[in-house]
């Protein structure tokens, strides 16, 4: 049977010069995920140092030939040096080796018997493995001689046979009737060199992410996907870009204490709740000067520790309590389900939901004493439990609405955005304002006849918009956008009107019905199908 001669190329070491010959090739192609070439790319070998770019259709190829070798002994030839023999190979002794072809070993496989014959001291090892990965067979030998590689191989079939000489290998298939197959084309005699640990293949190109992939051998083919690089988040001196990540807060990581010192359990017989209620709104207190505040909290029921949570304050009106808006205790159009309706709307468990006291008749009415609750609480949360403090939001009505609002004139560094329903500016403590913009929302029924429409158009709304307007002096300043006015109700359903001389990482947007004082608005005049919850989600969301 015809044999194959797949020559080791070992170079004696003569003198100080010395070589082995090798070759690799690695090629493929690049794309990204919707299977367009990239072209450009650049693809290296970390190792080897050698590098190449893709072409139009994506395709690259690192190659390596094989090494050659001289025998410096000989006579060579030296451009540089007159009467030297060029039809000799070799060198001039002092010189460069010159390009020639050196090869004192081989390896050839004949019926099934390997020859070998190298004139390293390096021993050949040769493994046999079945078709399934079982390695049948391990031989270490010396020198030059012979192995039938059907000895000790008991079934019939196809095998691999891997040969190597110090960190040069070949592969080659053969079967027990003496067939064989190379891994390279029968004139081929180069050795794949052995890959060099921790060898890595990167692609860089631009808009994509950088990709590296581990190789175990410098003789493959590959296909790669590149994946294209998210926008660089924008920064600003002041506030957020749209859309931007979560900023963790000191208490990722932490083992929160999730329990409080009163769980509220309610009762569910209640008709109004229709036999439904929710079970899991703890009470805490904190220390804020000499007073103890308390507060609600309802956390996911699947608590990660490790992620930042958006955190939603929830502020009661007056005669009403923290109580009543985490718990769902008195089921009427002011208290429809928890937290106006967010908790509800929450399906991923995305937000964590606080509901704070006021004072003891239901108001707030504690002026710098009911901030400084509030920053406290911000404070507490942030160090002890997992929350974005970039979506940090609140939302009330009425009382809890002005007071939303009394915040939203000093808490923009607090406070992503506040939502605010039947709001007004009197009866509160309103802080100096800090002169930065704040997204907020707001809803009011022109029938109100406790907080009148025109204070919450004409005033709050006016107030926020001196401060939103676009961005100005290197985003550390805002244009004062209060000439925009609320255009005049329709007298159908609700209007929604969104401010157009904002900043658009501040929105400013109010709703318009036609109800008295109550914030479950609607179009049907059925608080239970209110749009509200709904409308105020998006708003929050769109950040």
């Amino acid at each position: 049977m015809k044999g194959i001669k797949l020559s080791f190329g070992l170079a004696a070491v003569v003198a100080a010069l010395s070589s082995t010959a090798f070759a690799y090739t690695v090629e493929g192609t690049v794309s990204d995920e919707g299977g367009q070439a990239v072209s450009g790319a650049n693809v290296s070998l970390l190792k080897e140092g050698k590098s190449a770019k893709t072409d139009a259709s994506g395709k690259f190829t690192i190659h390596e030939d094989e090494a050659t070798v001289v025998d410096p002994s000989q006579p060579g030839t030296d451009p540089s040096q007159p009467g030297t023999d060029p039809s000799q190979p070799g060198v001039v002794p002092g010189t460069e080796a010159i390009k020639g072809v050196y090869t004192p070993g081989f390896v050839s496989i004949n019926n099934g018997i390997l020859s070998f014959s190298q004139s390293s001291t390096a021993p050949v090892q040769v493994k046999i493995f079945d078709m399934m990965g079982n390695q049948v067979m391990n031989k270490t030998l010396q020198g030059a001689g012979t192995l039938d590689l059907r000895n000790g191989i008991k079934n019939q079939g196809m095998y691999l046979a891997k040969v190597r000489v110090g960190s040069a290998s070949q592969s080659f298939k053969f079967t027990t009737n003496g067939h064989y197959s190379s891994t390279l084309q029968a004139s081929g005699n180069a050795l794949m060199k052995a890959v060099t640990p921790g060898e890595t293949l990167t692609v860089v190109a631009e808009g994509f992410d950088t990709l590296s992939i581990p190789l175990g051998t410098l003789d493959t083919t590959v296909a790669l996907k590149l994946t294209k690089s998210a926008p660089k988040e924008k920064t600003y001196k002041f506030g957020y870009a749209l859309g931007n990540n979560p900023r963790p807060s000191k208490g990722c990581g932490k083992d929160g204490v999730l329990k409080g010192t009163i769980q509220y359990q309610c009762n569910p017989e209640n008709p109004q709740a229709g036999g439904t209620c929710n079970l899991d709104a703890q009470q805490f207190s904190i220390k804020v000067g000499n007073d103890n505040r308390t507060y609600y909290v309802t956390f996911p029921k699947n608590y990660d520790k490790n992620k930042p949570y958006k955190l939603l304050f929830a502020n009661h009106c007056m005669g009403s309590s923290s109580n009543h808006f985490a718990t769902w205790v008195n089921v009427n159009q002011d208290h429809p389900s928890p937290y106006y309706g967010q908790l509800e709307l929450d399906k991923e468990g995305n937000y964590i939901f606080v509901a704070p006291q006021g004072d003891d008749s239901g108001m707030w009415t504690k002026g710098e004493a009911d901030h400084k609750f509030i920053d406290a609480l911000i404070t507490h949360m942030e160090d002890n439990y997992c929350i974005d403090t970039s979506r940090v939001f609140a939302t009330g009505f009425s009382f809890g609405a002005m007071f939303s609002n009394s915040l939203a004139q000093s808490f923009q560094h607090r406070l992503r955005a506040v939502a605010v329903y039947a709001v007004a500016d009197y009866n509160i403590y309103l802080p100096e304002n800090a002169g930065k913009p704040i997204a907020w929302m707001g809803v009011h029924g022109t029938n109100d006849n406790m907080c009148e429409y025109s204070r919450a158009k004409d005033s709050a709304v006016k107030r926020i918009l001196k401060n939103n307007g676009k961005a100005s002096d290197g985003d550390s300043q805002f244009t004062d956008a209060s000439s925009e006015s609320v255009p005049n109700y329709s007298g159908r359903g609700h209007d929604c009107y969104d401010f157009k001389n904002v900043d658009e990482r501040f929105p400013v947007k109010f709703c318009t019905w036609s109800g008295p004082h109550q914030w479950t608005a609607n179009d049907d005049g059925n608080w239970r199908n209110s749009w509200v919850p709904k409308m105020v989600k998006e708003f929050f969301e769109q950040f």
